[in-house]
């Protein structure tokens, strides 16, 4: 798709960046799972944390389609890079649409800037995708709501200074649903970021469990002015969430394809290189074909979303094919690379480990499924 030229030029800054400064450093971060400080900072002072911020909060409001493809780019070059800034972005969003004046006045400026970072609080132990059965719950006492609960996998919890907590206020509400609302928590007493949680991949950035414990914060940190608002609220922030991780979704298969095509031009076996050999340029051009689709549905969704109309649907639908086709191209590229594929020496097996977050994170692409088949249900089928 076209972009302008100012939106050009962010997305070639941010590809230049990952070219010239993460490319060269990732695998021994990512191997030694060693928080990327220096490429954060480095991310902060591009204004990446704020793309989704607009005047007189932010520098520059970009169009989703762009934040995708800024996405896209980091995660080609290391899939926790663009996890860094995905909750971040949720969260702004939330309180750019929902929140009133003054938590807008507090919170977007730093969150622009990256010295505030935020992350979303949403699944529990045991909890798993059933949203509305938590037990984190926050009690009202005079002033200020009293949290009692535990949240889990929650990404960047050690670094973040605000947490966008989805909680019951109104536990005996019927539906459920109608009991939930979202709190804006900072490091308060009570609060605990108790582990970190041992990952497969998605190394570098931490992962953690949450409690609260007879945490407390003024009233005034709901988001917007009522409660039983939270759970819409959180579906409608998780579609910019489900295009970011089928953005970053799309950077992996990327920088899986692109490793592959390139390998296959180098490598030689029976006198030629082996993208000449029939099964291999086969998988070649499987893989740069599902690319191409991913990409399309990915910018799809993203301006589905800036258009206004209501965009689960779109959204889980390119979370669950990009998800889908990460997974499936980075398993392909490593039967391109042979036992090299195997190999730590080469990305590809980096790929192969952070393709499946995808595939779970943010509502499993089973939870997808649900979605969209309501969706199409409601909407009488696909319209042209």
């Amino acid at each position: 798709m076209e972009l302008d030229a100012e939106e050009q030029a962010i997305v070639k800054t941010v590809r230049d960046f990952v070219d010239r400064e993460v490319k060269p450093v990732v695998r021994e971060l990512e191997h030694a799972n060693t928080y990327p400080e220096a490429l954060i900072q480095q991310m902060k002072d591009m204004g990446i944390f704020g793309l989704a911020i607009p005047e007189p909060y932010g520098f520059v409001q970009v169009s989703t389609p762009c934040y995708a493809l800024v996405t896209e780019e980091l995660a080609r070059g290391w899939m926790s890079l663009a996890g860094a800034m995905g909750g971040h972005t949720v969260v702004a969003k939330l309180i750019l649409t929902y929140g009133t004046e003054e938590q807008k006045e507090k919170y977007l400026p730093r969150l622009a800037t990256g010295e505030l970072r935020a992350t979303m609080a949403l699944t529990e132990p045991g909890g798993g995708s059933d949203l509305q059965a938590m037990r984190t719950v926050a009690r009202r006492e005079g002033g200020e709501y009293v949290i009692n609960g535990s949240k889990t996998w929650i990404s960047n919890a050690r670094r973040a200074g605000l947490v966008a907590l989805l909680c019951k206020t109104d536990p005996a509400a019927e539906p459920r649903h109608k009991g939930v609302s979202i709190l804006l928590v900072e490091k308060v007493p009570g609060f605990t970021v108790s582990k970190d949680l041992p990952k497969l991949g998605y190394k570098g950035v931490e992962s953690c469990e949450l409690t609260f414990d007879d945490a407390r914060v003024p009233v005034d940190a709901l988001l917007g002015a009522e409660e039983g608002q939270g759970f819409g609220q959180m579906m409608r922030g998780l579609e910019i969430g489900r295009i970011q991780v089928a953005a970053r979704a799309t950077g992996v298969a990327r920088a899986a394809f692109d490793d592959s095509l390139e390998y296959a031009q180098q490598r030689e076996s029976f006198g030629k290189p082996i993208w000449q050999h029939q099964s291999v340029g086969n998988h070649l051009a499987d893989m740069g074909t599902k690319l191409a689709a991913a990409r399309q549905l990915l910018l799809h969704a993203a301006e589905r979303l800036d258009s206004g109309h209501r965009s689960d649907m779109e959204a889980g639908m390119a979370k669950l094919f990009c998800s889908e086709t990460a997974m499936d191209i980075a398993l392909t590229a490593i039967r391109v690379h042979g036992g090299y594929g195997y190999s730590t020496e080469f990305d590809v097996e980096r790929y192969f480990r952070d393709a499946p977050l995808m595939i779970v994170g943010e509502g499993t692409n089973e939870i997808q499924k649900n979605v969209i088949v309501k969706q199409l249900v409601e909407r009488g089928g696909l319209s042209c």
